[in-house]
């Protein structure tokens, strides 16, 4: 069919307005909740990311913690005095104390999916642009259909003067104390088998730029940042929760090609690093920015810990490895092989520091994670 000089469509005509404005009935059933809640929490999943500045401002006038899903990571700074950190199983216990002692739960733009760990029988307010989210795996005391942004700042804009809820924050600083001690002592452990996760990502917290963007893959590599690494300002990209090994490189790529100006750090097992790692080749050639943190315990760690949970041998989840450090430095980047705690810090900056992309393979203790 000849199209003659119709050209391209154009999407004015076919898109309207996102910022849907919620039924005033569902907005005033939900302020009723939350002026009686003593201690009300809110919970931001990846759908409520466009909407965090009215969200933490709804947060400050309550006083409450803000919990996120894991893939809603970095929504909110962990060093904001209202954040508490990821729930669910690649989490903190920081999270789980203030939803298990919730009893309100005001959730932004969840999935309500097991893995975001978000307790079924407590009291929820949910809160989606998607209709066909609200309620989809069990019912919730009051459903909101509306824009995050706009129904996050209705609520607020709706408080009345006088609540029931309490000021949490003096006991959200607590639990980070505490969480931080744990953190700590977990970071001195040595099998004498590897550097062990919870010191990796301490120094990646401490090492890392504030505004990088950072992509992580899946695995027991991806727990263990979602549980240890603090983030400040970077955006954070995952693929969701599992079946999609050796996400973490490639999407570095594309946040590199995003060019927006910011650092580009991914992390990854050796498992999914393995998946592409021949792509490390294109970023050789474009002479893309990017520092490849690579977790390498000799396995597929999740595998192995999955088999072990089961009371079942561990069978067939080792891999043969090259060096992936001289791997990187035969293919035109820079390599770096960390063997001893103590080389770590420096390590890091190095390959931050390096032109094109760089990787710091790392050899972690597969069983501290």
């Amino acid at each position: 069919i000849d199209a003659g000089k119709a050209g391209p469509g154009r999407p004015e005509g076919r898109l309207s307005q996102t910022a849907i404005t919620p039924p005033q009935a569902s907005v005033g059933l939900a302020l009723y909740r939350i002026a009686h809640a003593k201690r009300p929490v809110i919970i931001v999943g990846y759908g409520a990311r466009d909407g965090m500045a009215e969200v933490t401002a709804l947060a400050e006038a309550l006083n409450c913690p803000v919990i996120t899903t894991f893939k809603a990571k970095g929504q909110i700074s962990d060093s904001h005095p209202l954040g508490a950190g990821v729930l669910g199983r690649s989490g903190t216990p920081v999270a789980s104390w203030f939803m298990n002692e919730a009893d309100l739960l005001i959730v932004f733009g969840a999935s309500f999916s097991h893995h975001t760990g978000i307790e079924p029988a407590k009291p929820t307010i949910q809160v989606d642009f998607d209709r066909m989210a609200l309620g989809k795996f069990h019912g919730v005391h009051e459903p909101v259909w509306g824009d995050i942004g706009v129904t996050a700042g209705l609520f607020r804009d709706g408080l009345p003067a006088e609540r029931a809820c309490t000021d949490q924050r003096a006991e959200l600083a607590e639990r980070w104390s505490i969480w931080r001690a744990e953190k700590e002592a977990r970071a001195a452990k040595d099998n004498a088998a590897g550097i062990n996760s919870a010191l990796l990502f301490r120094h990646l917290s401490e090492t890392v730029p504030g505004d990088a963007i950072l992509s992580v893959d899946v695995g027991n590599n991806t727990y263990s940042f979602g549980r240890y690494f603090e983030c400040d300002r970077q955006s954070v990209l995952m693929s969701g929760y599992l079946g999609s090994i050796g996400f973490g490189f490639p999407a570095a790529m594309g946040a590199w090609a995003a060019d927006t100006g910011r650092r580009v750090v991914s992390v990854s097992g050796d498992g999914g690093f393995g998946q592409y790692m021949g792509e490390f080749t294109t970023a050789v050639k474009y002479g893309m920015n990017i520092t490849h943190v690579l977790l390498n315990n000799g396995e597929l760690g999740k595998i192995s810990k999955e088999q072990r949970d089961g009371e079942w041998k561990v069978w067939q989840t080792g891999l043969h490895n090259p060096s992936f450090a001289e791997y990187a430095s035969l293919c035109g980047g820079h390599g770096i092989r960390v063997e001893k705690p103590g080389d770590l810090p420096n390590a890091l900056v190095e390959a931050l520091a390096a032109d094109g992309p760089a990787l710091v393979e790392v050899v972690t203790d597969p069983l501290l994670t």
